[in-house]
């Protein structure tokens, strides 16, 4: 059944996609993005360019934390509008403070007043810290962040917990890991790799390489259709689990 659906974040990596599956899906999708500075905008309008072609797809460029949202029309919202990063969060605690948080609050106020229920929330694994044993579970408490960045997201989960006590909304906290595929963040590893060998230039390695991790891909990273969790947190599933040295080794002998 066509529904409209609100996606924040919509000119980023995983919000284009996810925008893009839903019109696949016979969805209306309102977009809307606030083009940050993190990264530049003509990368985000390019993420855009293809869905601006798409018929049942609006853009609205708004901020959050700061602007009325386009609820007219919406039956659920997935809210991925971030200000990302762990280390960038060290220099300026505030604005993401403002962006993960205060636009969460605002978001899930609005939905409530106007009588929407269903929220998807994009947090992330960054919630887990380091007082988290691995391999991280979902019932698994997350108390400990250590950086800004991750206590903003854990902040955004705990205002979801709060909202849906107190109101009838039914909201889902998704806790990405390191998501790669078409259209990654400039900054993130992956990018970096193939972008540096591409250009025939050394990657720069911290450590040996023998940290790993289970990273996502996109498109098919979102598609969770029977989560593990019952409750209101979901770990999103990974491919394979990859050191460092091996994905940039994988990165070399595609690029």
């Amino acid at each position: 059944m066509k529904q409209g659906i609100l996606v924040t974040g919509a000119a980023g990596f995983i919000g284009s996609h996810v925008s893009e599956a839903l019109i696949g899906r016979g969805h209306e999708v309102t977009g809307v993005d606030n083009f940050d500075p993190f990264y530049a905008r003509d990368v985000k309008e390019r993420n855009l360019s293809g869905l601006r072609k798409l018929p049942g797809f609006r853009f609205v460029e708004a901020d959050v934390a700061r602007d009325p949202m386009p609820l007219d029309g919406i039956e659920a919202i997935i809210h991925l509008a971030a200000k990302p990063g762990v280390r960038p969060s060290l220099d300026d605690p505030g604005s993401y403070m403002e962006a993960n948080v205060t636009a969460t609050a605002r978001l899930i106020d609005a939905a409530r007043r106007v009588g929407l229920s269903r929220i998807v929330f994009g947090s992330s694994s960054s919630v887990y810290g380091n007082a988290t044993p691995a391999p991280f579970a979902e019932d698994t408490p997350a108390v400990s962040p250590i950086s800004p960045y991750a206590a903003s997201k854990r902040a955004g989960e705990l205002l979801a917990h709060a909202f849906a006590h107190l109101y009838p909304l039914k909201i889902i906290c998704l806790r990405f890991f390191t998501v790669y595929g078409p259209r990654q963040r400039p900054d993130l590893a992956i990018h970096k790799f193939t972008d540096l060998i591409a250009r025939g230039r050394p990657v720069r390695m911290y450590g040996d390489g023998r940290v790993s991790a289970t990273i996502p891909i996109l498109p098919t990273a979102w598609t969770v259709s029977s989560p593990r969790s019952s409750g209101p947190l979901v770990r999103l599933p990974a491919r394979s689990r990859r050191s460092i040295w091996a994905a940039a080794t994988a990165c070399a002998s595609t690029a």
